[in-house]
């Protein structure tokens, strides 16, 4: 390894661009200077050992870099970020460049070998490793301070000198995965190889549950219709529901983590090792010495984290449980206004009434959650967790509470203090319905009618007769960059987690909630594969060996 970095020659003629790195406008040139030497300076100077292009464009005050790299600078990389790879005995093993001729469709001019999404992944990688030396500050920016071994990319990101940094598309490959995956009407599985080789295996691995999950309520929905047929006073009916009800969503997980765990070992990441987790970048603290790592990094008391979740964070989760518990009641008092108002005019209008106390309420329940996640998103930062998958864990509980208690509380209440069956078949037929049409107007819809908009107004601005077609390089960058970003598969795997509640908590007296869950997944997988193509960033690519904490929490 030591002599192949040693040989590495970074003057490759043939440059392939792979990631767009976007300083600000006020930028000062000697920060840039210096952060473009360190990205193409030797390994053993400190630097990542890659290639940095200028992108040249008309507009005054853009500072926009192009990012790629040689291919045996590549093949290194996917040795130091552990990529497991198959070889030529159909083994699956973690690749070595010295062992580089054991794998499998491996050849020095094949630049195949390692997919665009796997090459974005180890720049990204190098980038985030690029680290401070002895430098005490940022050149240019005083208030900028670094320390040994601090995150450079990390550093000028939260000073607001760094804007963004993206994996640029592949148009070609864009094009053909999109005709694949919902381009035309198919009865069929969705090309979760492709969907993995171009966007990676997180992005992949969400697909495949929701399509699983999907095959996996149509059982439900078929019984779910004969059942909906019967009398619906029938009390044995409802034990017998629920009982398959129980043993369903039993199965059903234990049968994913099999097909999760196949999926995963045939794309190389089951086997892969866990990386050493480095501090989050909105981590802040005074200077100290990390016990484990005898770097110099910032310490936080953990006293005062627990201080800050339980004296703040928790009265203030607390606080949002007891008002929505209060907007529930409102919605009751509402319900019992209409219920009034019919049995006083009986009219086609009145019936019609009944179902808008259930409708304002989905409605707001959407509004609150919705609220409720950007607080919970401030609190969890203001509590200054160490590490990234800590931040992640104790946001998900503070969302999965609230959304809990605020989508299935007046079920609750309506089948275990009111035992109303009426009101809550009623009630959950409207909570489902209501929140599927919002999330699809809201996350994928709305959205992608947005980007449209901005298409057509930059196909204006660049003269180009089609969009998606015979776009420069320069036109390219300027379209992506100003798109909107992919924040991961949180808010996804939220909605199919509610989803699930609806179908496993309560479908015994509302058969026909898996019906609609299925009608829902199936437009559902159609306008995320819509929304990932046309209407956000292209992602990093991040391997995973499985769904991660919603496996548990399912």
């Amino acid at each position: 390894m030591a002599q192949s970095w040693s040989f590495l020659d970074i003057c490759e003629s043939d440059f392939r661009p792979l990631v767009v790195i976007e300083f600000a406008k006020s930028a000062k040139a000697e920060t840039i200077e210096w952060f473009t030497k360190r990205i193409v300076d030797k390994k053993a100077k400190g630097g990542a050992q890659l290639l940095v292009k200028p992108l040249l464009t008309e507009k005054e005050g853009e500072n926009i870099y192009l990012v790629g790299a040689s291919h045996l600078r590549l093949l290194l990389g996917a040795e130091t970020v552990g990529l497991v790879k198959e070889c030529n005995d159909n083994s699956m093993r973690t690749f070595t460049y010295s062992s580089r001729k054991t794998f499998k469709d491996f050849a020095d001019d094949n630049h195949d070998f390692l997919t665009m999404a796997e090459c974005q992944y180890i720049i990204k990688h190098e980038l985030e490793n690029l680290r401070a030396k002895d430098e005490k500050m940022i050149p240019g920016y005083p208030q900028a301070k670094l320390y040994p071994g601090k995150s450079i990319v990390r550093r000028l990101l939260t000073s607001g000198i760094l804007v963004q940094i993206f994996p640029l598309h592949d148009r070609e490959e864009l094009k053909k995965l999109c005709h694949s995956w919902y381009g035309r009407v198919k009865v069929g599985y969705q090309p979760l190889d492709e969907i993995r080789c171009y966007f990676g295996e997180t992005i992949a691995l969400y697909f495949g549950f929701l399509e699983y999950f999907t095959f996996a309520l149509i059982p439900m929905a078929v019984i779910g219709i004969p059942y909906y047929m019967f009398a619906w006073e029938d009390y044995d009916k409802y034990v017998m529901f629920a009982t398959f009800n129980l043993l369903w969503s039993t199965v059903i997980l234990e049968v994913w983590k099999r097909i999760c765990a196949t999926m995963t070992y045939r794309w190389g990441t089951l086997l892969m090792k866990r990386q050493f987790e480095e501090p989050r970048p909105g981590f802040h603290g005074i200077l100290g010495i990390n016990p484990i790592t005898g770097r110099e990094e910032p310490v936080y008391s953990s006293i005062k984290r627990q201080l800050r979740i339980y004296l703040v964070s928790l009265p203030f989760v607390c606080l949002c449980l007891y008002f929505s518990l209060y907007v529930m009641m409102i919605y009751f008092d509402l319900e019992e206004w209409a219920l009034d108002y019919h049995e006083e005019n009986d009219s086609n209008f009145s019936s019609l009434l009944l179902f808008v106390p259930s409708i304002i309420y989905a409605v707001v329940i959407e509004i609150m959650n919705r609220i409720y996640r950007y607080a919970a998103e401030f609190l969890t930062s203001w509590e200054n967790h160490r590490l990234e998958s800590s931040y992640q864990n104790h946001l998900i509980l503070k969302v999965l509470v609230f959304n809990f208690l605020n989508c299935f509380a007046s079920l609750f209440y309506i089948a275990f203090v009111l035992f109303d069956m009426h009101l809550l078949r009623q009630s959950l037929a409207t909570l489902l319905i209501t929140s599927q049409i919002l999330n699809q107007l809201a996350e994928s819809l709305l959205p992608y009618w947005l980007q449209k908009r901005y298409n057509k107004r930059m196909k204006k601005r660049l003269c180009s007769p089609e969009i998606d077609k015979d776009l420069s390089l320069v036109e390219q960058v300027n379209l992506e960059k100003e798109i909107g970003t992919y924040w991961g598969t949180f808010d996804d795997y939220l909605e199919l987690f509610l989803q699930f509640g609806y179908v496993s908590l309560f479908s015994c007296v509302y058969p026909l909630a898996a019906v609609f869950a299925v009608l829902n997944n199936i437009t559902e997988i159609h306008l995320d594969a819509l929304k990932m193509c046309n209407v956000y960033k292209r992602p990093f690519s991040e391997p995973t060996a499985n769904i991660g904490v919603w496996q548990v929490i399912f």
